[in-house]
């Protein structure tokens, strides 16, 4: 029997109980959410904002927001964990920005720069203290490189110049002095993209050697001899240096596959790290042959820091042995740093101490140990006098900080839990030196923390001075009771002048320019979804069966009556924890703006709905044995939210449906396998049978050899056959994060279809772990809705 087809209208809400009539497979055209909701999408986001060096000039950055599904539909070859456009040699990337706004942080002044309207652009990287930046420009079929000059708020392309930003736009330009730049061009003499084989020379043949290899299950993937030819065409590039000014262009060294390169401080070296065959078929671009070396400013080979192998057997929570993090030393001119691993990179070797610091100055004749640490090593951040080490342990999921003074004992900074929130002092703020290198902003002793500021009433961030040495710490900011703002920048050493980004339940987020006291506005967006002000949400929080605490953000409707029960979604992504006290910590804040983005669950609101929104659901354990109660611990937390608002007086307990995305997908399946807590599900790039991530998952660490029956309970694959509640799986069809591959949804649809149960698939053409084309986007909002209204809305009493 043929489908038939329905349309949506895109004005009337009650359309709505039309959409889903029939559930039959067939072709679809793109559905439009409500007209209300398509408004509020197409408002322009607030921007982020980068800071020169000197402080007196900032740029807005206003994102892309949702392209439409024909850039979405441009051709795109997967090699090597790349996904590369073939017309403009550069990686997709929906991050880009789509316009730039210069700022005189003196007059707040504002210029639009004038970039061709069809580019979407890159960060700008600025140059010496600020007086010029560079940016990279995508088209359609080239990437070009621009350059500003803050002065004249002028912009303009560098002539005959083709930037290659196949593996990233974001490290195609580096800053190379007060005006220049280093950049990554399309190598002058490159001929034709090669051709596949008319016939295929032979089979393609994989071998293992005996060696144990537990590694993450990678998408895009090199499968063949040509897909090997057409990464080294697109990838190869040649080094030149560039002078924004005069616009003149020379080339350094020869064309490479070069994975990263920057300049000295001082001014007379070039890092420069290149991949080298052979390839693999298992592991992308970042574990293949690396050759890190230094090079004079003008391409002559100097030193070679290392020539690493292919790293295809790095285990799932290892890394790479040898050196690791090469960089230059911020605060010396020409001295490099890096981190090697003391227990071969496997996290489950026993070992004093995982990693070490390493280091070699000009003229490179020697290399010395500046230091050893316990854990492994996650970043180095430097200042003058010192270094800011951080580690962190994978047993415990613990995280550690250690200022090392140049002179003296080391000071711990920070040492918690990973995720203990209420412990957490914060990230250190960089200041940007004029050769491009970043440093800990430092007033003296002091360095300068922002955080979340998590509390048991909520989040309210903050901005702290830390003395390094002695660890006193003096608050100079927090936002407001009712208001959630943070420090986005410091505009001087004192702190008495900052960028924040500052909402409130009543105001929409907005930048602020924060001088002696005053308060001066660097944008002005108005509130695009006045209704939505309407919306009444409350921090809950209580506690599970158990007496871990809990909590979740409950969201009202704007015509909510007081009194009526309402139906109810749950929206959850599970975590696991150490300790039930750092698992009860609350993590929200009621001084939020409420303004949906993207497809999100929140556009249920103007449907009707209650939300109980990112409720906390703790997996609570040691890091090998959590996920032995999974199960019983997210349909514990559940049901405790669910009787938490029954209790309150606004649920409905006969009308409750869950989603979730990614992980929270999945637990939107194993909740409808296991507990008759809801009516419907939206489930959403989950992972439903988890012997195809056979190695471990999420906060999983234990195989599927060591831990069969785990595996086989934490599957609702497995389980299929108890859902008996209508679920609609909703997958992006070129997913490709790491164990969401689309194989999941499809096979998990088929395993409730075979078996009775009421389920939809809905595939997005194009669409990756997140879904952005904006015909994606009102599509997913508006089966979600229809979905829910249908098994949820309506549902009669049990």
């Amino acid at each position: 029997m043929p489908c038939r087809k329905e349309r949506l209208c895109a004005k009337q809400w009650p359309c709505f109980l039309i959409l889903l009539g029939s559930l039959c497979a067939g072709r679809a055209e793109y559905l439009r959410a409500p007209e209300e909701i398509g408004k509020i999408l197409a408002a322009p986001r607030t921007p982020s904002i980068s800071v020169n060096p000197a402080r007196t000039h900032a740029l807005l950055l206003e994102a892309d927001g949702h392209p439409s599904i024909a850039e979405l539909a441009q051709p795109m070859l997967r090699l090597a964990g790349h996904r590369i456009n073939p017309r403009n040699n550069a990686e997709r990337d929906l991050s880009l920005l789509r316009s730039v706004t210069l700022v005189d942080l003196a007059s707040l002044r504002r210029t639009l720069l004038a970039f061709p309207a069809e580019a979407r652009l890159g960060r700008p990287v600025w140059l010496g203290s600020g007086a010029w930046f560079a940016i990279a420009a995508v088209f359609p079929a080239r990437v070009e490189l621009w350059r500003g000059e803050v002065a004249s708020g002028r912009v303009s392309p560098v002539p005959n110049l083709r930037l290659n930003a196949a593996l990233g736009v974001a490290g195609a330009i580096v800053p190379a002095g007060p005006s220049s730049v280093y950049a990554a061009a399309i190598p002058k003499a490159r001929g034709a993209p090669p051709q596949p084989p008319a016939v295929p020379p032979g089979p393609v043949t994989q071998e293992s050697t005996g060696k144990a290899s537990d590694t993450w299950t990678f998408q895009d993937m090199l499968s063949s001899p040509h897909d090997e030819d057409l990464f080294d065409f697109y990838a190869t590039s040649e080094i030149v240096k560039v002078n924004l000014e005069t616009g003149a262009v020379s080339f350094i060294g020869k064309p490479a596959v070069y994975r990263s390169f920057s300049l000295s401080p001082g001014g007379e070296f070039l890092l420069v790290q290149s991949l080298r065959r052979p390839y693999s078929y298992l592991v992308p671009s970042e574990f293949f042959p690396l050759e890190t070396a230094v090079w004079t400013s003008q391409g002559k080979h100097v030193y070679t820091v290392a020539s690493q192998p292919l790293a295809d057997a790095v285990s799932m929570d290892g890394v790479r042995t040898g050196p690791r993090a090469v960089a230059w030393r911020p605060d010396q001119p020409a001295t490099l740093v890096w981190i090697e691993a003391l227990d071969g990179g496997n996290p489950r070797e026993t070992a004093a101490h995982r990693d070490r610091v390493m280091t070699s100055s000009a003229p490179f004749h020697g290399v010395s140990e500046l230091r050893r640490v316990q854990h492994r090593l996650t970043s180095i951040r430097f200042t003058e006098g010192g270094m800011l080490l951080a580690e962190s342990q994978r047993e415990k999921r613990w995280v550690r900080s250690t200022f090392v003074p140049s002179i003296g004992q080391p000071v711990v900074v920070d040492d918690r839990a990973s995720r203990d929130r209420y412990r957490n002092p914060g990230d250190p703020l960089l200041e940007t030196l004029p050769s491009g290198h970043r440093v800990l902003l430092r007033d003296g002793d002091f360095a300068w923390y922002s955080g979340e500021g998590a509390t048991p009433a909520g989040d309210r961030p903050f901005l702290d001075k830390v003395n390094l040495r002695t660890l006193e710490k003096r608050r100079v900011f927090q936002s407001e009771e009712g208001a959630y703002e943070r420090v986005l920048a410091l505009l001087d050493r004192e702190g008495s002048r900052m960028v924040t980004l500052r909402e409130s339940p009543v105001e929409p987020p907005n930048l602020y320019l924060r001088a002696g006291g005053r308060r001066s506005p660097l944008t002005t967006y108005p509130d695009p979804a006045p209704r939505l002000r309407r919306v009444r949400q409350q921090l809950v929080t209580y506690k599970r069966d158990d007496g871990v605490a809990l909590s979740f953000t409950l969201y009202l409707p704007p015509d909510y009556q007081p009194g009526s029960r309402l139906p109810t979604v749950f929206y959850a992504y599970p975590q696991e924890f150490n300790d039930p006290d750092t698992a009860g910590q609350v993590a929200s804040s009621a001084g939020r703006f409420t303004l949906p983005r993207g497809a999100s669950h929140l556009w249920l609101l103007l449907a009707g709905y209650a939300i109980l929104d990112r409720a906390t659901l703790p997996v609570v354990g040691s890091l090998e044995t959590a996920n032995d109660t999974y199960i019983e611990q997210i349909a514990a937390g559940a049901r405790a939210a669910i009787d938490k608002a029954v209790e309150i007086g606004v649920t409905d307990r006969d009308r409750v449906g869950v989603t979730g995305h990614s992980y929270g997908g999945f637990m939107t399946a194993n909740l409808l396998a296991h507990t008759d807590l809801f009516r419907a599900g939206v489930a959403r790039s989950g992972a439903y049978n988890r012997t195809l991530t056979p190695f471990g998952f999420q906060g999983e660490r234990r195989t599927f050899w060591r831990a069969p029956g785990v595996y086989t309970k934490m599957s609702p694959f497995f389980f299929a056959h108890r859902i008996n509640e209508p679920v609609l799986f909703i997958h992006g069809a070129v997913d490709d994060n790491t164990g969401t591959h689309p194989l999941q949804s499809e096979r998990m649809y088929q395993a409730v279809r075979g078996n009775g149960g009421i389920a939809r698939l809905l595939m997005l053409p194009h669409e990756s772990h997140s879904y952005s084309a904006r015909e994606s986007v009102e599509h997913v909002i508006a089966e979600t809705i229809a979905w829910f209204d249908r098994y949820v809305k309506k549902a009669p009493p049990r």
